[in-house]
């Protein structure tokens, strides 16, 4: 079924352009597909693609034995520096994409290093200091979030982000089952079975479109009686009750705004793609299969324009509790998640630990040649799309130094192909003020930012 946003009648089909709005589908052998962003169907105002962020994380850190050691190969970091460098055997997989990536290392979030390497997980994206002294285990906003939400980068898309992991929900503070967080801290629920994912991103199961649009009314209804009685409430309470409130509200708002969002969206049908290949039934005893859907479902997320922001955590900090600590055994490897890191520093424990390392960057290599392939504009959807992958650990137990890799973007401005490195004094979040103003965000600061890390960005 083709879907058209404007009528076609009496216009000159012999123009080489027309507008029509970017949800545009065509059916072709039976199969119903999403046409990928496409310059001569936009707008004037929509020539340029989108601008993507992905950010990936892994917990417990990377095998990290001395470089001149007999199973120094392992180490996650290159050997040499800046465009002269060699991928050890953890990060092979992505020599042949070796232009569009840079490794990072010597940063992390200074507050982080206070607390203990189970607990910085939560703070990836957010670069809080998650204790019970500091802020009562309280979080506060994740870089995707900011861009996202409070920045509106996500308001033009059917869903402002997508949160992923290996887990599902929210997990508990310090052992979050996402990356994600609102503007008042709070984590946002992620999503771990891939059929889930599927149907929300582009399936139309359950209630007719009709019987949804009365539950959002309803469910409107309620927020605003609750905003009238929470208004009256408010001024009968002292200052410390009037703050929770407010922090309360803050998050109804947010609920409120994702009501309104649904139902602008209702009558505008989901994108239709090809399923076939898509393991949708993968699960927790299928980790390889399971993972790798995830990643076909990123890619399609990016390239049908359902979202601009995703993020993934393929496995929380949350230990023997944690769905996917037993991935690594499942998929042949020597030990759980958790056993692998420990010992990681030396020996045959810096091995075993760098083949899971390896397996990890296959996955990354996986997404980065998925979203090469799909072309848009005069390049590929990876050319829009930043990806941030890594772990708040540089070994189990140690917050400083983090494995990264910042991937794609050529279109935004970055040049790759580097292994750069950067001293204690340089916090990560300068690296999250560049990825903000990469996206179009107007601010020179995020959490505790001293300036911005453009090392590997064109200069105009």
């Amino acid at each position: 079924m083709i879907i058209l946003q404007k009528h076609l009648e009496g216009a000159d089909m012999n123009q080489k352009e027309f507008e029509m709005n970017r949800r545009t589908m065509l059916k072709a052998a039976g199969i119903s597909l999403a046409l990928p962003w496409m310059e001569s169907l936009m707008g004037a105002q929509d020539k340029l693609p989108p601008k993507r962020f992905c950010s990936i994380y892994f917990p417990y850190g990377v095998s990290l034995p001395s470089q001149n050691s007999e199973f120094g190969h392992w180490n996650w970091f290159p050997k040499g520096e800046g465009r002269g460098f060699t991928f050890n055997k953890s990060l092979e997989p992505l020599e042949s994409f070796r232009n569009q990536v840079t490794v990072l290392g010597g940063l992390s979030h200074p507050k982080v290093r206070r607390i203990g390497g189970h607990d910085s997980g939560d703070t990836f994206l957010t670069g809080e200091e998650m204790s019970l002294r500091a802020t009562g285990l309280k979080n506060s906003i994740s870089l995707d979030q900011y861009m996202a939400q409070t920045h509106r980068l996500g308001a033009n898309t059917r869903f402002s982000s997508l949160t992923l992991s290996s887990d599902g929900g929210v997990g508990m503070p310090t052992r979050a089952n996402t990356l994600s967080f609102s503007n008042n801290g709070q984590p946002i629920p992620s999503f771990n079975r891939p059929a889930v994912v599927f149907e929300r991103l582009f399936g139309l199961k359950g209630d007719s479109i009709e019987a949804q649009r009365k539950g959002l009314t309803r469910t409107g209804s309620h927020l605003d009686l609750l905003l009238d009685e929470a208004k009256s409430l408010h001024r009968k309470l002292g200052k410390n009750d009037q703050d929770k409130l407010d922090q309360y509200l803050t998050s109804v708002r947010e609920i409120e705004q994702d009501v309104e969002r649904s139902a602008r969206w209702l009558d505008m049908p989901k994108p239709k793609v090809n399923a076939e290949g898509l393991t949708l039934d993968a699960d927790n005893e299928t980790p390889g299969k399971l993972i790798y859907a995830m990643l076909d479902l990123i890619a399609l997320s990016f390239q049908t324009d359902s979202t601009r922001f995703v993020t993934y955590q393929l496995a929380s900090m949350h230990g023997a509790i944690s769905i996917a600590n037993k991935f690594p055994s499942l998929l042949g490897f020597a030990k759980d998640a958790h056993g692998l890191a420990h010992g990681a520093g030396k020996g045959r424990g810096a091995e075993n630990r760098g083949k899971w390392d390896l397996y990890q960057a296959e996955c990354l290599t996986y997404l980065i040649k998925r979203l090469s392939e799909m072309k848009e504009g005069s390049g590929s959807v990876l050319d829009n799309t930043c990806i941030l992958y890594g772990s708040s650990n540089s070994k189990t137990h140690n917050n400083t130094n983090y494995p990264l890799i910042m991937a794609g973007g050529k279109n935004m401005g970055y040049q790759h192909g580097q292994y750069l490195r950067f001293g204690n004094d340089v916090p990560l979040a300068n690296l999250f003020v560049t990825i903000q103003k990469r996206m179009g965000v107007k601010s020179d600061s995020f959490a505790d930012s001293t300036g911005n890390l453009d090392a590997f960005v064109a200069q105009h």
